[in-house]
């Protein structure tokens, strides 16, 4: 179990991360619609995830959003260690009614994301999902890995963004697969 705190003048956030659980989570961000989705990362990753996050909501939810990614980069990081024997690549179709996303991502240590999603609507209930990309941002700038996030199809954004959490989980738990047959780093510089 790997545990990382990071605490701001804007936020208090504390994570612990099992890369080989069961997908059990106790996700308490302060950010209802977020915890939703963490939820679906643990359980689709076969990850065990707490997160408890006191944050200035009452200004609005980018910095618990943000800050929540960075952290939770660093513990995947932390995780990982030096990467060897992972399958390294990752990726994961997800549908749900009507929507449809696609994540594929690399343990690489160079961290970028390319997110490609049209919501259909700015908000889900209370959550602004300009804020989405904000926490994949930050999950990619701390955990070092490289993320193409594509929503295919979708008409409900609720669907549409629980795809691409759901995919992301998949996807990460296809990349931390340990290969029995990859000795090392899974890498021709020899680190990642």
């Amino acid at each position: 179990m790997i545990k990382v705190s990071r605490k701001t003048n804007e936020t208090n956030i504390s994570v612990e991360l099992n890369l080989y659980g069961t997908g059990q989570s106790n996700i308490d961000t302060g950010v209802p619609f977020l915890d939703h989705m963490l939820d679906q990362v643990a359980r689709h990753g076969l990850m065990d995830l707490t997160i408890k996050c006191d944050g200035d909501t009452q200004i609005d939810d980018h910095h618990s959003v943000e800050d929540i990614g960075i952290t939770l980069g660093q513990a995947f990081a932390k995780a990982v260690g030096d990467k060897k024997s992972f399958t390294r690549y990752g990726h994961s179709y997800v549908p749900l009614d009507e929507a449809l996303s696609r994540v594929v991502l690399d343990l690489s240590g160079r961290p970028n994301l390319d997110l490609n999603v049209s919501f259909t609507r700015a908000m889900i209930g209370t959550f602004d999902v300009d804020l989405i990309s904000e926490f994949f941002q930050g999950f990619v700038n701390h955990a070092l890995i490289t993320l193409h996030i594509d929503n295919l199809k979708g008409v409900n954004s609720h669907h549409q963004a629980e795809t691409i959490f759901k995919a992301f989980g998949r996807a990460l738990r296809m990349a931390i697969t340990r290969d029995d047959r990859q000795e090392g780093v899974p890498s021709t510089k020899g680190s990642l």
